[in-house]
């Protein structure tokens, strides 16, 4: 009797309970854990005793426990972590008589790490440290060395290396990588040279940003007879020198990708692959895989070939001395280039003629002192010698993809990563189209090859235009993420059939698999790779961490800059609006704050209309629509949590426009509201820009 009680108080497992769930554990300030598991509506709870050496954005294993009653959501336990997210942190070091710890700096709870004093590499109590843990067993502390100690003092230096960890990037490369990269021949062997095409003879050049020291795309060209051109596009031949499983090859598929920021690039391989062996140095024998095109001069394609090449380079020219050669008509190898690019153009304007879609849009590059700190803005434009390059590295990638999308095994694709783009979500254009037409756009939604159509008479119609960069920017929001997969759908974007990444290798993981995949190809000796998916869903979550980088350094430069005009004024114009407030982006600069809501009660009760993307006073009738130009005071710049605040200006015209507004809604005449005094201002602006940073921070992430 006692036993039966006993098995009907006993709780029921779970179907699932024995099946362990692969994801990614997101761990919230409070400490609680939650596994997000693709292609599962409910995430898995997981408390912290049950985190099993698991930090927050690594990959995990769980196993489900119970279904957590009636919420539906399951809970469960951490089985083992399969890839940590970071194994660097910085911190602060503390050191007694017999050990370390070290106390990460994050806004994630984890544990101190244990330090032996033999690996502190020199730092002292209370340094500020970069630590990588090197072993951690289940129900102990992690155990770490110091990498490096840092200068407090050189703050920039601190900032920036602080984003590339908490997105997941190493600082360092590790003593085994390093050595192996050394290891590597300076000199080309005879037997590589005379099993390649031997293209050294043909004039070549690179093009390349000023500061720019990893090369890896070049471009030659030859007259070839009855009008024909032999145009190549060179490509650092990476995977020559970083072969499978090695720990080259580990280290660059763990990164995925350089990350670039405004002073720095956090590369994807150790200088002596990315600024040396691969490097197309002018004057340098270079090993390169190249796609060679028979071309006609009106840029019609006659034949393509692929394959492995030896190169020298002519000259290293930087896009400033292309584009005066260009403008110019004159300068070294001025004929080729202008060839080069007037082809380039025609390729351009077929590309949009046959459904690419032409968005621009703006960046800034921020000129710098010694110390890394901001002293200008400059806006960086895209120009003919940006193009000429664009467009022969984008006939490149296609070419490699419509070869490889040929070739079958067992009767199936060959897997591959493209690079692909979805056409769009029509119930996610819908809202953009409608408000489009406010501006007298009017979209064809039959099909994508329609809305890319629409998209390209919207884009030439607006130019020069008010709405001009808020329809840009809306319509760049619209569009789905271009990534990896093996998936084969296309380029929506680029109207492409058949798309990948294949010339940029020295920074980008998957043009390295492309190469792999394709030599594999033209030797006829295809070996599938069954986790070429999986390595593809790396490559895309190492990109969008990248990209979460380079925006949050950007952002850091820009607070940075703008610390210097506190209290000042500017025009700008509305580039968000959401309930609690707008932002604002600077004329000037480019550099984005918030005016809090809170900031405007003052004048009027602020209503948020979403199909309007706009703020609406309740009473006057005022409206804050994207793409508004308005004048703003900057009232706070907060370089820890990247944010700037904004306070709206009154002006003249302000007032005027809000009068009419209102006398539009009550018919009437009315008195527009007034602002107050500056001391019940300035009253308000700290509470106002504190709440609106906080706000604005959680919502745009």
């Amino acid at each position: 009797m006692k036993d039966k009680k006993k098995h009907k108080n006993k709780k029921k497992a779970p179907a699932d309970a024995a099946h362990l769930l692969q994801g990614r554990l997101d761990v919230t300030r409070s400490g609680m854990g939650f596994v997000i598991v693709e292609g599962r509506d409910q995430d898995i709870l997981v408390r912290p005793a049950d985190f099993n050496t698991a930090l927050h954005g690594d990959t995990v294993r769980v196993r489900v426990m119970n279904t957590g009653g009636r919420s539906g959501r399951s809970q469960g336990e951490v089985v083992d972590v399969v890839e940590r997210k970071q194994l660097e942190f910085l911190g602060r070091i503390e050191i007694s008589q017999s050990f370390a710890f070290f106390i990460a700096e994050s806004d994630k709870p984890m544990p101190d790490i244990y330090v032996p004093l033999p690996q502190l590499n020199g730092a002292v109590n209370s340094d500020k440290v970069i630590v990588r843990i090197t072993q951690w067993e289940k129900n102990k502390k992690p155990q770490g060395e110091v990498v490096q100690v840092m200068d407090k003092s050189d703050e920039n230096d601190l900032a920036m290396k602080d984003i590339l960890l908490e997105n997941g990037f190493p600082i360092f490369f590790s003593e085994n990588v390093l050595e192996e990269s050394e290891r590597l021949p300076d000199a080309i062997p005879a037997s590589e040279i005379a099993a390649r095409k031997d293209m050294r003879s043909t004039l070549t050049f690179t093009i390349d940003p000023m500061d720019a020291k990893d090369f890896d795309d070049a471009i030659s060209l030859r007259r070839m007879d009855k009008g024909e051109l032999e145009i190549g596009v060179h490509i650092a031949d990476v995977s020559y020198y970083v072969e499978p499983e090695t720990a080259l090859d580990k280290e660059a598929y763990t990164r995925a990708t350089s990350v670039y920021l405004p002073d720095r690039v956090n590369p994807m391989l150790p200088e002596r692959i990315s600024n040396e062996l691969c490097s197309l140095r002018p004057h340098e024998d270079k090993l390169t895989f190249s796609a060679v095109f028979r071309m006609m001069p009106d840029g019609k394609v006659k034949s393509v070939w692929l394959g492995r090449t030896v190169i020298h380079s002519d000259h290293r020219f930087t896009y400033e001395e292309v584009q005066e050669i260009i403008e110019q008509k004159a300068g070294l190898h001025q004929p080729e280039i202008e060839l080069l690019n007037d082809i380039a153009q025609r390729l351009r304007k077929q590309r949009f003629r046959k459904g690419a879609i032409n968005f621009s849009s703006t960046e800034v590059r921020f000129k710098l002192d010694p110390k890394g700190k901001p002293i200008g803005i400059v806006l960086k434009e895209s120009k003919e010698s940006h193009q000429l390059v664009e467009e022969f590295m984008l006939l490149a990638n296609r070419a490699v993809a419509e070869h490889v999308a040929k070739i079958t095994v067992n009767k199936k694709p060959l897997p591959f990563p493209y690079r692909v783009h979805d056409t769009p979500d029509k119930e996610k254009l819908l809202p953009f189209t409608e408000f489009a037409k406010k501006y007298g756009h009017v979209f064809d939604m039959s099909t994508p090859q329609a809305i890319a159509k629409s998209f390209n008479q919207m884009l030439q119609d607006v130019q020069g235009r008010p709405e001009q960069h808020v329809l840009e920017q809306l319509g760049i929001r619209t569009m789905a993420k271009a990534i990896y997969t093996t998936e084969n759908i296309g380029h929506y974007g680029l109207g492409f059939e058949q798309y990948c990444h294949f010339t940029s290798p020295i920074r980008r993981y998957p043009d390295v698999m492309v190469h792999r995949v394709l030599q594999e190809v033209l030797d006829g000796k295809i070996e599938p790779d069954k986790k070429m998916e999986a390595k593809c869903r790396q490559s895309s979550e190492r990109e969008r961490a990248a990209m979460e980088s380079e925006r949050a350094a950007n952002k850091y430069k820009q607070v940075e800059y703008m610390q210097g005009f506190l209290g000042d004024e500017f025009e700008g114009v509305v580039s968000g609006v959401a309930s609690f407030g707008f932002w604002v982006e600077t004329v000037e600069h480019k550099c984005e704050g918030l005016v809090s809501l809170n900031s405007l009660l003052e004048y009027d009760d602020f209503r948020h209309i979403e199909s309007d993307y706009a703020l609406v006073g309740r009473r006057s009738g005022r409206r804050f629509r994207m793409g508004d130009k308005v004048t703003i005071k900057i009232i706070s710049a907060n370089l820890s949590k990247r944010q700037l605040d904004y306070e709206w200006v009154i002006t003249a015209a302000d007032r005027e426009a809000t009068r009419s507004e209102m006398e539009a809604d009550t018919g009437g005449s009315v008195q527009t509201p007034h602002p107050k005094h500056k001391a019940a201002k300035k009253k308000q602006a700290p509470h106002g820009g504190k709440q609106s940073a906080k706000t604005g921070r959680k919502k745009k992430k």
